[in-house]
């Protein structure tokens, strides 16, 4: 087991170091890098825990090292920059409480970063076939919709997608993605005028954020939480293994096929999960596009056609 001191994170991973930068500017990520180090010496003294290793290849937000509490406890701890909104998933773990989502151990906010319960890192629910996949991430997802807690800080649906609908804009005049740009905004602008719902959602929920627990067999985590309508959060986990569909000679057939099956078993509106989902996957699609990765937007506009 190693010491704080040994903590091997002076090479952050390399998906954190992308992500942070393409999403928040290579200058503040840097700032936030550069001192990983330290913070996780001082937050894993500061509650007189040992490390045992880092998660690879990790989050595209955050660092999560594995250790053991002074009593031997195994627990994971998450450390987040600011200007990620760390304390934004620590109100709504502790809102959750365990029902659905891993379990924050100190809900105070002992030190830096967020100590959670240890779940098993390298088993997401992508390690299962696509159908039970689908079938116990519904069963997940549905326990964190609930009401939001009185005087929460969390952002609405409308206001999380108004900078990146203002980003999208920019490919309006794109002769390749100008068509699927002009849908996805007609339907998000549609989708607000008439949203009815305000509960507390994941924000970025997907098979990958899903993970084998022993308090329970699945637990989300990484929330990136958000006030809106169930059909937003339904949607990126619409689109997981777009590789696999995209690659599929009836993928358009069967990405029809899943929204309505994820729409009927959780209740939800099809026409607004289709919405949803054409919305989010532009939007990730063009924002792929912008960073230079054609080679992950390809398949991300392809399924949002079909839609």
């Amino acid at each position: 087991m190693a010491h704080a001191a040994d903590v091997p994170v002076s090479e952050p991973p390399r998906r954190l170091v992308r992500a942070l930068g393409e999403t928040y500017g290579e200058a503040a990520a840097s700032t936030w890098l550069d001192g990983l180090p330290d913070t996780v010496r001082r937050a894993l003294s500061g509650r007189g825990m040992a490390a045992e290793r880092v998660v690879e290849p990790g989050g595209r937000s955050s660092v999560v090292v594995l250790a053991r509490r002074g009593g031997g406890e195994p627990a994971a701890l998450k450390l987040a920059p600011p200007f990620a909104a760390p304390d934004r998933e620590r109100e709504a773990l502790a809102h959750w409480d365990g029902w659905g989502a891993v379990r924050l151990l100190d809900d105070a906010g002992e030190g830096p970063g967020l100590l959670l319960e240890r779940l098993r890192p390298d088993v997401s629910l992508r390690s299962l076939p696509e159908a039970k996949a689908l079938l116990e991430a519904a069963g997940t997802v549905r326990r964190l919709w609930v009401e939001p807690p009185e005087g929460h800080r969390f952002e609405s649906v409308a206001d999380r997608t108004a900078p990146r609908a203002e980003a999208m804009a920019a490919y309006r005049a794109d002769e390749a993605v100008g068509a699927l740009v002009a849908a996805a905004l007609e339907a998000r602008a549609g989708l607000l005028a008439d949203a009815s719902e305000a509960l507390l959602l994941h924000g970025c929920f997907r098979q990958g954020k899903v993970l084998a627990g022993d308090r329970a067999p699945w637990l989300a985590v990484g929330p990136e939480p958000v006030v809106g309508e169930r059909a937003y959060d339904l949607a990126r986990l619409v689109r997981d293994r777009v590789e696999d569909l995209v690659a599929e000679a009836s993928g358009a057939a069967a990405a029809r096929r899943r929204v309505h099956r994820l729409a009927d078993s959780l209740d939800v509106d099809r026409e607004r999960l289709r919405g949803w989902t054409l919305f989010r996957a532009v939007e990730s699609g063009t924002r792929a596009l912008a960073a230079g990765r054609d080679r992950e937007a390809e398949p991300l506009l392809e399924f949002a056609g079909w839609l």
